[in-house]
């Protein structure tokens, strides 16, 4: 079986769009002897933990990422009207925990301040948060992709430069597909000559939504769904054709092994990208206490000096207890938390 790394996936969580379950999918790469899996939803992040978790589980290697919505102008900006903007698509992947930072910090602002109907990051956001993330040009959705589907090469060149530039030269790839499309051949072109041109890596992708191949019926009655159509309706929003499915790494080698690095690109991003979690530890926010003071001092004094208040007098089964009870407390980590919910 060919070795390749999937880099580009939708699961459930790309609300009434994808249909890939975490345990599916997680499972299915595992099957095809795929080393590592990346998951990038569209603009949201909510299943990063639960895929993490069920990859380590299989013995897969997670790989953090989104597709983000990106806006020509500000992201503070609302345009009135959905016809109004084309959001292009951008591919981040978290390459080390100061990505990962960084990627959340991207998704969360741009839901947060650049929310329009879809959560929308702009040039600034992406800037501003760019150490540690690897970014892929995207499908035919994407700023590159679009340019050049436009015959607009001096925009496209211009793009390339910019992203260049925010990311670095080794931090950014031109990504193609073949889902049989004739705008993405005449994309792909396009790029692999674009990457020549500047030195950029070319990454082959299939922009899965689903697992399997026979999917492709129950996911096309979810784009209904999202979109309020009826299947039988002619002129309505529907996948082109089956090809969007988690595909073997020689199905990926047949469509794309003719190209240098294709292949290989997907392996190396996978080896770059090592975000790992740590669950035996809690962050908690730190709640600023007197001078001369500690957590654990304070929450005993602030305690103490309601027990009168709430009992009328300091017993020494009122002080046994409540030494059992701050000692759990503490025991936990957990003197900033109570403070801060007293403080509230």
């Amino acid at each position: 079986m060919q070795p390749f790394v999937h880099l580009h996936s939708h699961t459930e969580f790309s609300l009434l769009d994808g249909i890939s379950r975490l345990p599916d999918m997680v499972r299915r790469a595992k099957e095809l002897n795929q080393p590592a899996l990346a998951i990038t939803d569209h603009g949201n992040m909510y299943a990063a933990i639960y895929f993490y978790k069920e990859c380590i589980a299989q013995g897969v290697k997670p790989i953090i990422g989104c597709e983000v919505y990106v806006t020509e102008g500000s992201r503070l900006d609302k345009p009135e009207g959905r016809s109004r903007e084309r959001l292009k698509h951008l591919i981040l992947l978290a390459e080390t925990m100061e990505g990962y930072r960084n990627l959340v910090k991207i998704v969360s602002k741009a839901s947060t301040e650049g929310f329009n109907y879809k959560p929308r990051a702009d040039r600034d956001l992406l800037r501003q948060y760019s150490k540690g993330i690897i970014a892929l040009s995207a499908c035919i959705q994407g700023e590159v992709p679009q340019y050049i589907l436009q015959d607009n090469m001096d925009a496209a060149r211009r793009s390339i430069e910019w992203y260049i530039e925010t990311y670095g030269k080794d931090n950014f790839f031109l990504e193609i597909q073949n889902h049989g499309l004739p705008e993405e051949a005449k994309a792909q072109e396009e790029l692999i000559k674009l990457s020549k041109e500047y030195g950029l890596g070319i990454v082959a992708s299939n922009d899965f939504h689903y697992v399997l191949k026979e999917d492709a019926d129950a996911q096309d009655i979810k784009v209904c769904i999202s979109t309020g159509r009826r299947r039988a309706e002619v002129d309505r929003l529907k996948f082109p054709n089956d090809e969007f499915y988690l595909k073997s790494g020689d199905e990926m080698a047949e469509l794309f092994g003719h190209i240098p690095g294709a292949i290989e690109n997907t392996l190396k991003i996978a080896d770059r990208c090592n975000v790992e979690f740590n669950f035996d530890e809690h962050h908690l926010p730190h709640f600023d206490v007197p001078e001369g003071e500690t957590s654990k001092t304070y929450l005993r004094k602030v305690c103490e000096r309601e027990i009168p208040r709430l009992y009328g007098e300091t017993s020494e089964e009122l002080q046994n207890r409540l030494d059992y009870e701050l000692d759990v407390i503490g025991t936990m980590g957990f003197e900033d938390y109570f403070l801060i919910v007293w403080d509230y």
